[in-house]
């Protein structure tokens, strides 16, 4: 039997949609070894979070209020107080959960298998499967420390869903230790915009290189994604010619995104960008190379001049939009 804590991801008070693949891995694992779960909502504004998680079937949500926004190192010393008595820690393998698991396993001696894409019981021990060399090798992988610390890919753990229920929710005390009493949050400046999150979007307009300059793509994969609801993503080569904000970057050292429709445009189709998005539903890319890697894996691939193509795209989704 194997216990399971989530640790929620929060931002600004709020549970992030990411939480909800860090429950569908502890579901799964508590199915798999008639174990249990519970969530740890932990930060500013837990309170209300905590409330939020209690519908998807946790045995109960531990609730610890830390003022002040989030610094890993403000947030470790609660972390692994409560890891303890629990086999697996998991969060959400994003740069949050990653940051904060990291250094609470620390703090335990505790191994950790970091953005797994499966895992699977096999004579009682869990195996943990995970992508390495950008996707190319896959790799499994146990940890033998008595609490195991996992981050799991958002795009290999489809959303949990609520199940009905409220589980109760109880006061977890926040600890501190050397470190956080030596830290103090100062100021954070978040990019706001009206289209939907990057990881968490159902669809996403993605360039590259090809866009040639930043009013290129201001002017046009803006337009198509603001004319789909969709976030805008772009490929590395892109951002590091700054074209974009490097904060929209898709791929290896990017994001990892998973929508119902990807768009790549002008993205010839790195190794390292596939990384980020191949776990896509639908991929549409629009390249004027027939022979771009990115062709082998888009559902569709249209051979066509990008400048051509997009802005005749976005008209006809607008007058789709406007038609029904």
């Amino acid at each position: 039997m194997t216990d399971i804590l989530v640790i929620a991801e929060l931002f600004e008070g709020k549970n992030r949609k990411t939480t909800l693949s860090a429950i569908a891995f502890a579901r799964q694992v508590a199915e798999a070894t008639s174990g249990a779960f519970d969530i740890l909502s932990i930060g500013e504004g837990a309170g209300v979070a905590a409330q939020e998680l209690a519908g998807f079937g946790a045995r109960k949500i531990l609730e610890a209020e830390i003022a002040g926004g989030y610094v890993a190192e403000n947030l470790a010393a609660t972390v692994s107080e409560a890891a303890k008595g629990y086999g697996v820690v998991v969060a959400t393998g994003t740069a949050y959960g990653k940051d904060l698991t990291s250094r609470a396993a620390a703090k335990l001696g505790a191994g950790v298998a970091p953005d797994i894409s499966a895992v699977r019981v096999d004579g009682g021990e869990l195996v943990y499967t995970r992508p390495m060399y950008a996707g190319n090798v896959i790799g499994t992988m146990k940890v033998t420390t008595p609490v195991q610390f996992v981050t799991v890919r958002q795009t290999d753990f489809e959303a949990a869903t609520a199940s009905g229920g409220a589980s109760p929710v109880e006061k977890f005390a926040a600890q501190t230790d050397e470190v956080s009493a030596k830290i103090r949050f100062g100021d954070l400046t978040s990019v706001k915009s009206e289209r939907p999150e990057l990881t968490e979007a159902e669809i996403v307009v993605s360039g590259g290189r090809a866009l040639k300059s930043e009013d290129n793509f201001k002017n046009v994969i803006e337009p198509l994604a603001d004319a789909l609801g969709a976030a805008v993503g772009a490929s590395r080569a892109a951002c590091d010619a700054g074209y974009v904000s490097t904060d929209l970057q898709i791929g290896q050292t990017g994001k990892v995104v998973a929508p119902k429709l990807y768009l790549a445009i002008g993205i010839s189709g790195a190794i390292q960008h596939l990384a980020g998005m191949k776990g896509s539903k639908v991929i549409v890319a629009i390249n004027k190379d027939k022979e771009a890697p990115i062709a082998q894996i888009a559902d569709y691939f249209l051979q066509m001049d990008l400048f051509d193509a997009v802005p005749a795209l976005t008209e006809a989704v607008k007058k789709l939009a406007a038609a029904g």
